[in-house]
């Protein structure tokens, strides 16, 4: 794995998301209530809706557009047929890093 530093872990609000830019798309990162940190696409694959708008709940994410529920560890959707990409994320003291492999040697912005 290539990791990168995206940030400070305080960046992404508490239960809440930060979007960053990458050669892929954009990338939403998520902070839930235990201070846990996953990154996943920020589409919705049902109505294109902004996921990093959304509710984090526990390990989830709502979508803002149709309530669509993604398991933020997996990326598939509960109770419907659809899934989104998920990116491994570490945490190093303050820092947010994002394995690049995936994002196409491209720097997270």
């Amino acid at each position: 794995m290539s990791w990168i530093d995206i940030g400070h872990i305080n960046d992404i609000p508490l239960r809440g998301a930060r979007k960053i830019k990458t050669a892929l798309g954009c990338i939403a990162l998520f902070r839930t209530g235990d201070a846990e940190v996953f990154a996943a696409s920020d589409t919705c694959p049902h109505k294109g809706g902004p996921l990093s708008e959304g509710i984090v709940h526990g390990q989830s994410i709502t979508c803002p557009l149709h309530n669509w529920v993604f398991d933020l560890n997996t990326g598939q959707a509960q109770g419907e047929d659809g899934q989104i990409a998920t990116y491994p994320v570490r945490i190093e003291g303050d820092r947010v890093l994002i394995d690049c492999t995936k994002l196409s040697r491209a720097s997270a912005a």
